[in-house]
């Protein structure tokens, strides 16, 4: 049995539901109890994604509120809350059980709460006299957003900036980094398995990978274990991977723009927790959802938007064939099969018809729901000419670079100015070596177009340490690093490395290619370097290289530090469909960003450096 982290997740919360009590086969506890649901902003996405209100109801569930909201008693029924380990919330319960607004309160916490303030919220409660209504206080482990089957989010917002900030003193990083660790627990906690941690050395993902172990490794010295009941999947006779990396691993593809249609989607309309909103007819808007349970987005949204276009044709063909199909079986139409003297047949064919429409009630709806997202994203790519954009920039990546007048066309062409800012980025990144006077004609268009520059400074300026590492001799060099590293923070850790193979002819990421050569598990210059961390392992062996691994591995957790994409998601995805025998990926990232929201961290640390132009605004979308 593959992990499925959603299904872990949602198992998860409704044994919460529940006030832990065991589930019976149909998924609720054996006796119902009403109950009030209380939850913080974070925990509410934690929960989107995964519960509607009807499995609310289901649960028993007959109200639910913001903890932060104002609240009237309600009495005789138990509360629930689910709600992170902060200071403000700790306080919000004290106050609430003071008031004695519920029956008795089941204290469900996102993550490990620490001792102080368990200690708060036992002396707030004892001094209020409110004590005995606390009836249980649970970690839960849950402090992870989970969107699809394999791909989750840690909802930990600009993680990348806080990471190559050069003003970040090095508790702040220690901070962000132990922040990570604590999510990727919650993660394999909720799997109970505890992977071989993979890693490339230096940066942000080493700092990650080391702090994780120690985690585990102190977790596991006690003998009551989140892992000691991990053995019920079958794939834990062999552990998983999981690979760690740092966004500047492989920077561009946060920056790109992709024209197949998840990503496209994402990046344009904005899909965010599963659900995107777009204008509809006479000013208003239509709000959709878009996860596991809509088919049609499950097996087409790794397709190329003209693609899905021709899809959703061929269905809505299908649809109106099958409607006909009814109509003629059930004598709405010619009535070919409708003999008035077989009653037996053509009751047989009303009660067929009957029962498949619910059916075509519910493909009609998909039908529709996706005919207007791709009409929304069809003006937006001929507004945008985002089509010439993905194109270009995926050309430039392969062939090193681009001629200049299409260079300068694109960026005075179509396109918002993020657009263009996009696109002059990749331009740097793709380029095997900086031509000046090109460089300086392509400020100078972005100007022209009056676009924020701190990010293409920033990404040039961080390109121009990389191009003087790679000439200078050995004693400057060591110079030049001391100086990068207390400028740039993290930074240095090789922006442009990787650029030339970024893709190859099957258009495969590098970070899809290393997954794929990491999971072998066999001699490759590209990941023999990488370190390895087994938290079971003893202390000493861990960090070396892979004298002991076996490989080939089943199941792999792939972690992206400082945002992830649905392009990566996508091209992991790819990978395992194409292996044989059947493999399996998990993605995850410290947080999901459009390529906007990532140039904007991008402008963010270019105007903490003091380079380009004015911040970067909601106004220059």
């Amino acid at each position: 049995m593959a992990l499925n982290l959603r299904q872990r997740q949602t198992e998860c919360i409704i044994r919460m539901l529940n006030m832990n009590q065991p589930v019976n086969a149909t998924g609720t506890a054996n006796e119902e109890v009403y109950k009030i649901l209380i939850y913080d902003r974070f925990c509410q996405n934690i929960l989107s994604p995964l519960i509607h209100v009807k499995d609310l109801r289901k649960h028993g569930v007959t109200l639910y509120f913001l903890i932060d909201k104002d609240r009237k008693p309600v009495l005789d029924v138990p509360a629930v809350y689910f709600v992170q380990p902060s200071p403000v919330n700790i306080q919000r319960i004290i106050a609430d059980a003071s008031k004695s607004l519920y029956d008795s309160f089941h204290l469900n916490f996102s993550s490990s709460i620490p001792r102080q303030l368990l200690e708060d919220l036992a002396s707030g409660t004892l001094n209020s006299d409110s004590i005995d209504r606390i009836s249980k206080v649970h970690d839960q482990y849950l402090e992870f957003v989970t969107l699809e089957d394999n791909l989750f989010s840690l909802a930990q917002k600009s993680s990348y900036v806080q990471l190559n900030d050069p003003s970040a003193g090095d508790r702040e990083i220690e901070e962000i980094v132990e922040k990570i660790a604590g999510g990727l627990f919650c993660v394999l906690a909720t799997l109970g398995v505890v992977p071989i941690i993979r890693c490339p050395r230096g940066g942000p993902a080493e700092m990650v990978a080391s702090a994780l172990d120690q985690r585990l490794r102190d977790h596991l010295l006690s003998k009551n274990n989140l892992f000691t009941e991990g053995g019920n999947f079958a794939s834990s006779f062999q552990r998983p991977i999981l690979c760690i990396f740092d966004r500047n691993f492989e920077l561009s593809v946060g920056i790109q723009h992709d024209f197949r249609y998840r990503p496209l989607v994402h990046d344009v309309l904005g899909l965010k927790l599963n659900r995107l909103t777009v204008p509809g007819e006479k000013g208003g808007t239509k709000s959709f959802e878009l996860d596991s349970s809509d088919l049609f987005w499950v097996a087409n949204g790794s397709l190329e938007f003209p693609e899905v276009a021709v899809e959703i044709e061929t269905q809505l063909n299908k649809y109106k064939k099958d409607v006909d199909d009814v109509n003629r079986r059930t004598g709405g139409t010619d009535g070919a099969e409708f003999d008035g003297t077989d009653m037996i047949g053509n009751t047989k064919h009303l009660m067929n018809a009957v029962n498949s429409l619910p059916e075509l009630t519910e493909r009609k709806q998909v039908i529709d729901k996706h005919t207007n997202i791709a009409t929304v994203l069809l003006g937006e790519i001929k507004e945008r000419s985002l089509d010439s954009y993905a194109k270009k920039e995926n050309d430039m990546i392969v062939r090193g670079g681009i001629d200049r007048h299409d260079l300068l066309g694109v960026l005075r062409g179509k396109g918002t100015k993020l657009d263009k800012l996009r696109f002059a980025i990749m331009y740097l990144i793709s380029s095997e070596s900086m031509n000046q006077a090109e460089v300086e004609a392509v400020e100078a268009a972005l100007r022209e177009s009056e676009v924020d520059t701190c990010a293409f400074q920033y990404v040039k300026k961080i390109k121009s340490l990389n191009v003087s590492l790679a000439s200078a001799n050995s004693a400057s060099r060591s110079n030049i690093v001391d100086w990068a590293e207390k400028l740039y923070g993290q930074s240095i850790s090789a922006v442009t490395a990787g650029v030339k193979n970024l893709l190859s002819n099957d258009r495969q990421l590098a970070l899809t290619r290393t997954v794929d050569a990491l999971m072998e598990g066999k001699p490759n210059p590209e990941v023999d370097s990488y370190l390895v961390f087994d938290p079971r392992a003893p202390k000493s062996s861990s960090g070396s290289t892979s004298s002991h691994l076996k490989g080939p591995f089943k199941e792999a957790i792939v972690f992206m530090i400082g945002g992830g994409n649905y392009v990566e998601y996508g091209s992991l995805q790819e990978l395992v469909q194409r292996q044989q025998p059947a493999k399996h990926v998990i993605y995850g990232t410290t947080e999901l960003l459009t390529g906007e929201e990532f140039v904007e961290q991008l402008s963010l640390l270019g105007q903490k450096m003091g380079l380009g132009g004015a911040p970067a605004s909601a106004s220059t979308q």
